[in-house]
């Protein structure tokens, strides 16, 4: 079988090294330049590639195309491709193709990352034979050149749910869907809502789909196209006293889990659904919990310096992320904010901003319209394009008691490489403050 594979990142070198494992011939196109070590990976397992244009000549002749996530539907070599009736798939579903092991498949617009690590977490914990790839960590494909497991927990993004036709997760989770990467799918809303939905698409009543019944959007699309699995919504309340009370076996200490802030207790919610769904005990269950961390750059409290918090959430690169942190902080905020503005719509977090920023600091190459949203709303408005100048005037405006908010709801590309690379600027400008 030959494979042609459009993109030579993560997604697209795992790809490749399937392709190669399963012996199929296989060529790498990719439009753009290839980072060092995907390159040097290739050449070590003689994978035919190519950088900086597309061969048509030899991406024609392909039986089918594995494209990367990040290459639009619209994009010349994709059309191309289709009107040559060659099947265009996600590296999720060629991966998924060669694997019978039960997947755990997690998408929403905010937290999946979080969820998809706490599950893991959970279940490796608790010694089942686990792992985790897709949006985070190795790619699927990737995984799967490896010794294989039982179970798979991934994160799926859109992107990477749309080339997925046959994908049947043994349990799916769907957090929440609100607007975000609309100008991949024409500014439709509801074309971005059906992309989501694929994650349950082939799923039978076997299989689970855990869901948030208090999203309209996901409870008016499982209205009108009810899905055949079987159906799990998270219960409307999950807390109290400080517990998980959602069902009498769930009952959990919130306290041993890092996580904090409402979005956070429907993650672990999930989380611990999953484990239970797979015969995890609740013993396992707190302790896969009360050992757990999250990763970089989502809430994370890089210190406390003169008694001001200092919280990383550079992870936040839309409007329903920062409601979560604003809403999670309990203390006066010194908010940064800005970046890529991808469309947003900030009368969401307008109430939220009102009652707990006190200052504003717009961080971005054009600060104009988060300027003009929130001048009637924050009477201390403060504009820079750079992390220095950010850190600066945070600490000029900051008191005991206040916490410095790292919470952009933009992309980063305008200043920063990515929003790694914009917290980790953060984590090390606060860094020197405490030296």
């Amino acid at each position: 079988m030959k494979i042609c594979v459009l993109g030579a990142g993560e997604s697209g070198v795992g790809a490749a090294l399937l392709a190669k494992h399963l012996k199929h011939e296989v060529f790498v196109s990719d439009g753009g330049t290839i980072l060092k070590k995907f390159r040097t990976e290739m050449i070590e397992n003689q994978i035919d590639f190519e950088a900086q244009c597309h061969s048509f000549d030899k991406i024609l002749f392909a039986d089918l195309i594995v494209k990367s996530p990040g290459i639009p539907d619209d994009a010349y070599v994709v059309k191309s491709c289709l009107d040559n009736s060659i099947p265009v798939i996600s590296e999720i579903e060629y991966a998924s193709r060669f694997t019978k092991a039960k997947l755990i498949g997690i998408t929403g617009s905010n937290g999946k990352t979080t969820t998809t690590l706490l599950t893991y977490h959970i279940l490796k914990n608790a010694g089942l034979s686990v792992e985790m790839g897709g949006n985070v960590g190795k790619s699927f494909a990737r995984l799967l050149t490896e010794p294989h497991k039982e179970f798979y927990v991934l994160e799926l993004s859109s992107f990477q749910l749309d080339g997925c036709p046959d994908l049947k997760p043994f349990i799916a989770i769907l957090l929440n869907i609100t607007p975000d990467h609309l100008d991949r799918y024409n500014y439709r809303m509801e074309h971005y809502i059906e992309s989501k939905f694929r994650i349950t698409a082939n799923q039978q009543k076997d299989d689970y789909l855990i869901f948030n019944p208090l999203d309209k959007n996901i409870s008016d699309f499982i209205l009108t196209d009810a899905p055949s699995a079987s159906l799990l919504p998270i219960p409307k309340e999950l807390v109290k006293d400080g517990k998980l009370v959602a069902a009498e076996d769930l009952n959990i200490n919130l306290e041993l889990c890092s996580l904090k802030g409402m979005h956070n207790h429907m993650n672990i919610y999930c989380a611990l659904k999953v484990a239970q769904i797979l015969g995890v005990s609740k013993e396992k269950m707190e302790e896969g919990l009360s050992s757990f961390k999250n990763a970089p750059h989502r809430m994370e409290l890089v210190t406390t310096y003169k008694g001001i918090e200092f919280i990383n959430d550079s992870k936040a690169t839309n409007v329903d992320a920062t409601f979560y942190a604003l809403q999670a902080t309990e203390s006066p905020i010194i908010w940064i904010a800005g970046g890529v503005d991808k469309g947003n719509d900030y009368q969401q977090i307008e109430k939220l901003v009102a009652q707990k920023v006190k200052t504003l600091i717009c961080l971005g190459s054009d600060n104009s319209k988060l300027e003009d949203f929130f001048k009637t709303t924050v009477l201390d408005i403060n504009s820079c394009n750079s992390m220095t100048k950010a850190i600066e005037i945070a600490k000029q405006k900051a008191e005991k008691g206040d916490v410095v908010l790292l919470s952009p709801a933009c992309a980063s590309f305008d200043l920063f490489k990515n929003y790694i690379d914009r917290g980790d600027q953060f984590k090390k400008k606060i860094e020197e403050l405490n030296k």
